[in-house]
């Protein structure tokens, strides 16, 4: 049986699983560790009688494994990002459980399901305020909470569809799926902390990501474009997130997505050749200096570390994660956090072509 955006979940955490990092315990009553916990129990359990939820489980597991290992090293940003996908998908598969459960999982149950869930979700035609979520610190929690929050009325709005056109069952769990991007912003509320130090100055960056299409565009080409398809789709799809995301004017959020996209399209460029792990590493060790040097919010530049970390410790690896993050992501990040250069304006479009998919798939 597929799911709804299988594919894409272990394409892009593939490159971040199995960090080794240096060792901190989480602290007490801390909110991320019992967040983790809980999902590490429901993953481990092989009970359910939901193939779905069954399956699920076991696919997300080694995700949620991943979270484990950096919040106990002591790399939040990467344990928030790992739970952030780990939850979009066991919260979604767990809904489904109940609603089966419950003998809802049939198309009359499913309409009767989506109506009630309108009014639970809160979904309206308005669009999330800009705002929304500016009093979340640090920079990272807000960039993966503001990711979250427009797939709520995404997911929502393509249930019914989606269920209609392949079966009841998965239109819950997209249904699951947009209360599960509820909940995970709910949650990121009660990670915020005030920092010391300048805030993230993220800026509008919509002539960066129209650069970094273009330069996906130009790499999509045979034989990369046969052998890693599925890769192209992945940064494609990072970069068409980044773009909504700017629209509504969640920078933050937008930031986060153009950097990952960024990161696979230099990977897609570069190649799997090996490489000496050494001058990479003193390259993010300089790169992590000038970070701390700094009085500001950088939680969105060191989740990138620890990206480039994790490969690092990945025997036999290549190595071109960590040599991407070192040459081109962290310096894309600090060019984004100056202010905008003047741009030429565009010509005239010839041509429109219309795409149509479902969402985050």
């Amino acid at each position: 049986m597929s799911f709804p955006r299988r594919a894409l979940l272990a394409s892009f955490t593939a490159a971040i699983l199995g960090l080794a990092l240096p060792a901190s315990s989480a602290p007490p009553s801390d909110p991320l560790a019992a967040a983790i916990a809980r999902w590490a129990r429901i993953s481990a359990d092989t009970t359910s009688k939901v193939e779905m939820t069954r399956d699920t489980r076991g696919f997300v597991r080694p995700v949620i494994t991943g979270a484990e290992s950096a919040l106990r090293d002591g790399r939040r940003e990467l344990a928030l990002y790992r739970l952030a996908y780990a939850w979009s998908n066991l919260a979604a598969a767990e809904y489904v459980a109940t609603q089966t459960a419950a003998g809802h999982a049939d198309s009359a149950g499913l309409e009767s399901e989506w109506k009630r869930m309108r009014g639970v979700l809160g979904v309206s035609a308005a669009r999330p305020a800009e705002n929304a979520l500016q009093t979340l610190q640090p920079a990272a929690v807000r960039a993966f909470a503001e990711a979250a929050l427009p797939q709520v009325a995404i997911y929502y709005e393509a249930s019914l569809d989606y269920g209609r056109a392949t079966g009841p069952e998965s239109g819950l769990y997209y249904l699951g799926s947009a209360l599960a991007q509820k909940e995970f912003v709910e949650f990121s509320r009660t990670l915020s902390e005030a920092r010391s130090g300048a805030p993230l100055p993220a800026r509008a960056i919509v002539t960066e990501i129209d650069a970094l299409e273009r330069a996906l565009l130009a790499a999509y080409r045979p034989p990369a474009s046969i052998d890693s398809h599925r890769d192209f789709i992945v940064a494609s799809a990072a970069i068409k997130e980044a773009r909504e995301l700017e629209a509504l004017g969640f920078h933050h959020g937008a930031l986060v997505r153009y950097l990952l996209a960024a990161m696979r399209t230099g990977v897609l460029r570069r190649g799997v050749a090996p490489r000496e792990a050494a001058p990479i590493a003193t390259a993010l060790r300089d790169l992590d200096a000038r970070l701390k040097a700094e009085n500001r919010d950088h939680s969105i530049g060191r989740f990138f570390l620890q990206v480039a970390g994790a490969d690092l410790a990945i025997p036999d690896s290549s190595h071109t994660t960590a040599l991407v993050v070192a040459e081109e992501v962290l310096p894309l990040y600090l060019a984004a956090l100056q202010p905008a250069r003047p741009v030429a304006a565009r010509p005239a479009p010839v041509v429109t072509v219309t795409l149509v998919r479902w969402p985050y798939t």
